[in-house]
């Protein structure tokens, strides 16, 4: 079953990526021809079970073929439109932090009809929409001052809403390296982000949905009450994540400690997760004497009721799937092949949904039960478990008989010491009966201590070791979707998930307990929260050891097949005997500290200065690598919208984009101002790339300001101080420093105006990076020597900014614009695009091309758009 769905798997990525469209009936075909031809060959067996492998191949690639034709959907005429819906609500309201300070809160819908241009529409499409409050204007009391809105409830699911919405599809940042947010929310049924006035929303009478759901729905609201009574607020935040995958509550510095020592699998719901807690659950039921078939019925009947309640996704689902499979299997064979379980609930996922196996969490959840199953329980065959399996009837000199010498050899030599100690503790008596008896009692408990000692030290073995291959088969999917090595991963997860075995089984407990009487649930309420605080605080004091979080850039194609090949080598080898099972483990161990340590020179063009505008929505972010390829990177974005979410622009889009070129470490970092949308990701990139230098103007102290000058010191990043008439090379480009000027003004709080303002030139080429400058700046600039082929559009195509007078000035044959997808701004703004035209620049936006590279080779210019070089239009 390994080897189907491994095949199978090979089919769907073969289909993906072979040249050329192939119609569905092609890969049927295939399939049955190969099925026939392994029919006939009965006399061969291996070219038979080959022509089998290639027939469940085009089976794979079929069943994508498939799939991609049934994903389709016409709701995309709905994008940008304002409508009026009724829906129901099929998720819970979850209050999040306020944009700008008013509260929020966000809730999944599925419509049932849409009115939009006096049309109704009977529609079924997912929204997840976020519910805002404004604040309003009383004109009736006469004061015309702002008012805040009551609170709205929260909605629930099965109630129907009537409602004013404006929807817009899930948009991608467009860059390389960036999460495919998009295709996250449709595996969750979800096509339309929306925004919802709360105060248009009316209450329909009557229910819609599953009563099941809604039931799963009321207990969960029950048991995260239960939750914030048992355990005081920050407790209660991590438990709810851990037991019933809440993180609503989370601290966001909490949920950054848990990724850096690579225990975030503890934090949420995960397979790990309902592994324990069904390992808790086989274990009672066995200690009740029920029977196999009682036991493996309730164990999965509870495992597939939790996964359903915490409704954590996809990777639950998955282990309670593979759970069940195992389980069952026990039921019928005596020797339990795990990769078989393995491979079959793998391929019962794959058939159902075959783009499933570009999901990150698919292949990492795979990717570890293999290491376990392929690695780890093979290694200790020929490691552990012997040696375990030799505690059996110690006493029995009988059994040695049938026990290979070595391990014969070693029962000897415990019964041996057990002697020597008895002895060495036994007193001299007169009375030799009584010598005798008691020197066989305290060998007998001299022998038990011995045993008790080995099997502690074997399951202690057995953690270290699974978990380290565990760490060695996770370095590949933990570089390219994580950019991230978790040096101390090992040794946190060592101490961590035997304290979570204790933990999560007390904690389900104490919640349960609560139901019947507050004081029973204390007790293991207690002993959970010191559990709790052991765990937290190994990740603490482990998490803040230096280089314990390594960022990686991400992989070339051909390391990971090599890193692929030598783990398939290394499962076949640990078969076999224990020289050849090392040598596996060896080389496992040295294809992952290659990804780990190799770097790949970063992918810049000589011999040409590169201006980069990165897409980070309604923000800027600007990468600079000079003709031999040093780098900068101006701004990181970080929407204002976001400044209280747990969402950070500079690690989670400007970061892997530069990990993505291959950079690990950018030369200078600059600021072009104290806004939000351009310092907001800057801190993360200093952590993330130890620059060494920081370029600021004049900028008034604020928070965000003075924490990014701390982080600075604490990366040892030289701050530098640019104003107008700086002149310095940046490897061969020259930089000017066009404003501001040394004596300019600063205001209490930041300004537009407060940009730096750089002129880059390489050769006869030049580009200009206005930042937000305005009118009246820009009026100053104007009588400056600002001419450029490049421009970057100030202020995000704003009409404060981008002046006729500037325009002339500045003379551009290119501009480009870094703005949000559907922004609330209405950037870039009509009557700029129309001076641009009237210029004849030819002009880029990131919110429809993505992330727009400019080549400056010292002559000409060009453009280069998702690795395409384009001939532009002016807009």
């Amino acid at each position: 079953m390994f080897l189907a769905a491994s095949a199978f798997s090979a089919g769907i990525l073969f289909a993906s990526y072979a040249p050329g469209y192939r119609p569905p009936l092609w890969w049927l075909l295939a399939a049955v021809g190969f099925a026939a031809a392994a029919l006939l060959l009965r006399s061969a067996p291996r070219i038979q079970g080959a022509l089998a492998l290639l027939g469940v191949a085009g089976l794979g690639a079929l069943g994508l073929q498939l799939s991609a034709s049934d994903s389709t959907h016409s709701a995309a005429s709905l994008d940008a439109a304002e409508v009026e819906i009724v829906a129901h609500v099929t998720r819970d309201g979850v209050e999040r932090p306020g944009f700008f300070g008013s509260p929020r809160q966000v809730v999944e819908l599925e419509t049932e009809s849409v009115v939009m241009n006096g049309v109704t529409e009977s529609v079924s499409t997912g929204i997840r929409a976020t519910v805002f409050q404004r604040n309003r204007r009383d004109q009736d009391e006469g004061a015309g001052e702002l008012t805040q809105s009551p609170p709205a409830k929260p909605l629930l699911y099965g109630q129907r809403i009537h409602c004013s919405a404006k929807l817009r599809v899930p948009h991608n940042y467009g860059n390389a390296g960036a999460f495919d947010y998009r295709g996250y929310l449709r595996s969750r049924g979800i096509s339309y982000l929306g925004s919802i006035d709360a105060a248009t929303i009316q209450i329909l009478p009557g229910f819609s949905g599953s009563h099941l759901a809604a039931w799963r729905s009321r207990l969960m609201r029950r048991l995260l009450v239960s939750v914030d009574q048992l355990w005081a607020p920050r407790d209660a935040a991590l438990t709810a994540a851990m037991l019933l995958g809440d993180t609503t509550n989370l601290e966001h510095q909490v949920s950054q400690d848990f990724q850096r020592t690579g225990a975030y699998h503890i934090l949420v719901v995960s397979g790990m997760n309902v592994g324990i807690l069904a390992f808790v659950v086989f274990w009672l039921a066995r200690r009740l004497r029920l029977g196999q078939r009682a036991t493996t019925a309730i164990t999965i009947v509870l495992a597939a009721a939790y996964a359903y309640l915490t409704d954590a996704g996809a990777p639950v689902v998955r282990a309670a799937l593979m759970l069940a499979i195992y389980l069952v299997a026990r039921l019928f064979f005596r020797q339990r092949a795990e990769l078989n379980a393995i491979g079959l609930a793998a391929l019962i996922i794959l058939v159902a949904r075959p783009t499933s196996l570009f999901e990150a969490s698919f292949q990492l959840t795979f990717l570890a039960v293999v290491a376990i199953a392929g690695l780890g329980l093979p290694l200790l065959q020929h490691t552990a478990a012997p040696y375990r399996a030799a505690m059996r009837h110690i006493e029995s000199i009988d059994y040695d008989i049938g026990l290979p010498p070595r391990i014969a050899q070693f029962r000897l030599d415990l019964r041996m010491i057990a002697d020597r100690i008895a002895s060495a503790l036994t007193r001299d008596l007169s009375d030799k009966d009584a010598l005798r008896l008691l020197l066989l009692h305290r060998k007998k408990y001299a022998t038990k201590a011995l045993v008790s000692a080995v099997r502690t030290a074997s399951s202690v073995f057995e953690i270290i070791l699974i978990s380290a291959l565990m760490q060695l088969a996770m370095a590949l999917p933990m570089a390219v979707y994580f950019h991230r090595a978790n040096v101390v991963a090992l040794p946190v997860n060592v101490l961590i998930v035997p304290l979570s075995t204790i933990q999560l089984p007390l904690a389900a407990l104490a919640v349960a307990l609560s139901f019947v009487s507050s004081a029973l649930a204390h007790l293991p309420a207690l002993l959970s929260a010191w559990a709790l605080h052991a765990m937290t605080g190994t990740i603490h004091i482990l998490g803040h050891v230096r280089g314990a979080d390594t960022r990686l850039p991400t992989p070339s194609f051909a390391a990971a097949v090599i890193f692929l090949f030598v783990f398939a080598s290394a499962m076949l080898l640990v078969r076999r005997r224990r020289f050849a099972a090392w040598v596996g483990v060896a080389a496992l161990a040295s294809s992952s500290l290659w990804i780990v340590l190799a770097r790949s020179q970063p992918a810049f063009k000589s011999g040409s200065l590169e201006i980069t505008a990165i897409d980070v929505g309604q923000g800027d972010s600007i990468l600079v690598v000079s003709p031999e390829g040093k780098t900068l990177l101006i701004d990181a974005g970080g929407s204002a919208a976001l400044a209280n979410s747990d969402f950070d622009i500079g690690d989670d889009v400007v970061s892997p984009y530069l990990w993505s070129r291959g950079i690990t470490r950018l030369d200078a970092v600059a600021l072009t101002h104290a806004h939000a949308d351009h310092i907001g990701g800057l801190a993360a990139v200093i952590t993330n790339f130890h620059p060494r230098e920081l370029w600021v103007g004049p900028d008034p102290p604020t928070s965000p300001y003075l924490r990014l000058m701390e982080v600075a010191r604490s990366q040892n990043a030289q701050v530098i101080h640019r104003v107008t008439g700086d002149n310095f090379y940046f490897g061969a480009a020259k930089m000017t420093v066009m404003a501001p000027a040394a004596d300019y003004q600063l205001s209490t709080e930041p300004k537009n105006n407060d940009s730096l303002v750089l002129r880059v030139d390489w050769g006869k080429t030049s580009a200009l990076l206005a930042g937000d400058v305005e009118k009246k700046q820009e009026h100053v600039l104007a009588g400056e020597e600002v001419r450029a082929d490049l421009l970057k559009v100030a202020h995000h195509g704003s009409a404060t900014s981008t002046t006729p007078e500037f325009l002339a000035a500045v003379r551009p044959r290119f501009g480009v614009i870094s703005s949000g997808y559907h922004n609330s701004f209405g950037h870039p703004r009509p009557e700029v695009l129309q001076r641009l035209q009237a210029a004849h620049v030819a002009t880029f936006r990131t919110d429809r091309f993505g992330a727009t590279t400019f080549y400056l080779d010292g002559t000409n210019v060009s453009a280069v758009v998702r690795g395409e070089t384009i001939t532009p239009v002016p807009h």
